[in-house]
């Protein structure tokens, strides 16, 4: 993962200067072979969740054109005008939802979850099975070990159940403030991901993320941000086993 280094006197109030970066763009890596497209695929996926896990922020714009491609996993960030903090509070909500819904597969708890985070008005008409079935779509790739592969069809699915106001839950679920921003992972990342027909098992990627499991690298990126972060004292030495 690579950010352009800001060259400060050359910036103002209103100009940004950055390093030059030379790499390949969206459409080139396009035309890759698929173990490339696997591997960038993996770095973006790891550079919005441990942006947002570990450090409590989001780039709200995960946009084809916010990336150059250098090969062998490498890829530029660009962009960052539209980033969200989140507090701890946030943050611990977060981690409970994907918790209970993705690891502990426990719908009573998901529910108690998004009611509290007024995702879902409390007592609604609905079955908790249905409820949780109806928030499912967003933790299918996370919810199983296994290998997948995103795919368009998927995506655009994702893009219908978030904007589908026909099903009957729908009039009891919102979307607060908060989850806004989040939101834009199922919309942005999730396309990107299903145009590069990214393959991987994004389940065990996700446990090396997600600070209530800590797991270890379960690819060779993952073992090299493993050293990385814990040579820079910026990670946990010790991880949990699967």
């Amino acid at each position: 993962m690579h950010v352009p280094e800001v060259i400060d006197h050359l910036c103002s109030k209103r100009v940004l200067t950055s390093e030059l970066v030379i790499g390949s763009t969206w459409q080139e890596l396009l035309t890759w072979d698929q173990s490339e497209r696997d591997l960038a695929a993996e770095c973006i996926f790891r550079f919005v969740f441990r942006s947002l896990y570990r450090f409590k922020a989001f780039n709200g714009d995960p946009h084809p054109g916010n990336y150059l491609f250098h090969g062998n996993g490498r890829v530029t960030f660009l962009d960052f005008g539209l980033v969200k903090h989140f507090t701890d509070a946030e943050m611990q909500m977060f981690e409970s939802m994907v918790h209970a819904a993705a690891v502990e597969h426990d719908n009573d708890k998901f529910r108690r979850i998004i009611e509290d985070a007024g995702m879902l008005a409390p007592n609604a008409p609905v079955t908790t099975e249905a409820a949780g079935e109806y928030f499912s779509h967003f933790y299918q790739p996370v919810s199983e070990d296994r290998i997948m592969t995103w795919t368009p069809e998927y995506s655009s699915t994702i893009v219908r159940h978030t904007f589908d106001r026909t099903s009957p839950i729908s009039q009891y679920a919102t979307v607060p403030k908060t989850f806004v921003f989040i939101q834009r992972i199922n919309l942005g990342l999730y396309a990107i991901l299903g145009e590069l027909r990214a393959t991987g098992n994004y389940r065990r990627m996700s446990e090396e993320l997600w600070p209530t499991m800590n797991a270890r690298g379960s690819t060779p990126m993952g073992l090299a941000e493993d050293a990385w972060l814990q040579q820079r004292g910026a990670y946990p030495s010790e991880h949990k086993a699967r």
